[in-house]
């Protein structure tokens, strides 16, 4: 007996969700992120089940609004764990270690990329190179709160204002090289590039000033009322306000999103523990549906050839990350900064240390959504392969660099782990 589309809709999330509760539990007994292995899972029941069968079958743009849903919910749910003493401790470095990380990576990664997967060197294959570049420099905040949320240590602390710094730039950026690309089919690529130059200010200023908005407007209400039923969904709702504002007046959601956990996290709100709780518990199950998710709609070709070129293209990242951290660090230890004293352990741990999850995943879903030409179809493919292998791979070194933490840097566990 066939099934409805709705009810086959429901019945494959249920599937899901039983698999992503099974994997969590499991990856709990082994202590290690369960991010990696319910990626694993999708891929490997992309590779089992036939795309003829008819199951784990979603419209994109289902898909997409999944993504952007926990992408809203994880990035409101680390921020707004941060506090402002925090932020202006490490931010500039951070921000240095930011961009010199991207810039190695525009360099070297954009240039290897090219060299192993895009021959003969093209104007687009530039542009897809630097696309992956981009996605390569960011560490994702969800991943990094999953894995070392019980742990406190100024290396770990910088870690998350450097994810939340550079996670904008990694969605931001590689949908304005797709403009890009668009944009070559009419005009050359000098004026291609020039015409994106106002979108990506609007989208910055749009993006805060979103946030801002919705931030004075439903953080000063709930600062006075709290109610055990409705102050989560009003906490939920401001969030996705505060992407769609942005959204909706070409400005950047992620940013406003951003913006609007941090005035959650610095100001009181009544019972802001309990509303933290819960967001979690939201993110929790929605994390499961997109990496497994992720696994299920991209097909990875696991050959000797990509595997072997894509761990070389890992290992230049690791690389890049390390000078990137040792250049800047190394000045500021000259300066006699004390909060940027780090030794080679922590700097390894710290170069080591750059999972990419959600912020990823939600890239790549959109990507492979997007409208392109046919010719670029082929190497827009190889790009998506590329995101999920280096995702796999970055989860399991990062995984594996948690485990030997202790050994690394000096940890302190919170009460009640």
């Amino acid at each position: 007996m066939a099934l409805d589309p709705a009810t086959k809709i429901l019945t494959d999330l249920a599937i899901i969700l039983l698999l992503g509760l099974i994997v969590t539990l499991f990856s709990k007994k082994l202590k290690i992120s369960n991010i990696l292995l319910l990626m694993l899972t999708g891929i490997t029941l992309g590779k089992v089940i036939p795309q003829t069968s008819g199951s784990f079958q979603f419209s994109s743009d289902f898909l997409v609004a999944v993504a952007v849903l926990t992408l809203v919910m994880v990035v409101f749910d680390g921020s707004s764990r941060f506090k402002l003493k925090m932020v202006n401790l490490f931010s500039v470095g951070a921000i240095k270690v930011t961009s010199l990380f991207l810039l190695c990576n525009l360099i070297f990664i954009s240039f290897f990329t090219m060299l192993l997967f895009f021959q003969p060197f093209t104007v687009e294959s530039v542009l897809l190179s630097v696309l992956f570049a981009f996605v390569m420099s960011g560490t994702d905040p969800g991943s990094v709160f999953i894995m070392l949320k019980s742990k406190t240590n100024k290396v770990i602390e910088f870690l998350e204002v450097e994810a939340i710094i550079n996670t904008p730039i990694m969605v931001i950026f590689p949908f304005i090289i797709l403009d890009i690309l668009n944009n070559l089919q009419t005009a050359d690529v000098a004026r291609a590039v020039v015409n994106q130059a106002l979108p990506l200010l609007q989208q910055i200023v749009v993006g805060i000033g979103a946030g801002m908005v919705i931030g004075i407007i439903v953080l000063k209400t709930m600062k006075r009322f709290y109610s055990q039923q409705f102050s989560p969904v009003a906490l939920i709702t401001s969030a996705l306000l505060a992407y769609i504002l942005a959204e909706n007046l070409a400005g950047n959601g992620v940013l406003a999103v951003a913006t609007l956990g941090l005035f959650f996290g610095n100001i009181y709100v009544k019972e802001k523990e309990n509303l933290q709780e819960f967001n979690t518990m939201l993110n929790s199950s929605l994390i499961i549906i997109v990496f497994i998710l992720i696994g299920l709609i991209i097909e990875v070709d696991f050959s000797l050839g990509l595997l072997v070129k894509s761990l070389l293209l890992f290992g230049i990242l690791i690389l890049t990350r390390l000078l990137s951290l040792a250049l800047v660090f190394r000045k500021q230890h000259e300066q006699k900064q004390e909060q940027y004293r780090f030794n080679t352990k922590e700097l390894l741990f710290m170069a080591c240390s750059m999972p990419k999850g959600i912020a990823a995943a939600v890239v790549a879903f959109s990507l492979s959504v997007f409208t392109i030409a046919p010719g670029l179809a082929p190497m827009m493919h190889t790009v998506l392969q590329l995101i999920v292998v280096m995702m796999v791979y970055s989860l399991i070194f990062s995984s594996v660099v948690d485990r030997f933490s202790k050994k690394l840097i000096r940890i302190k566990i919170e009460e009640g782990e």
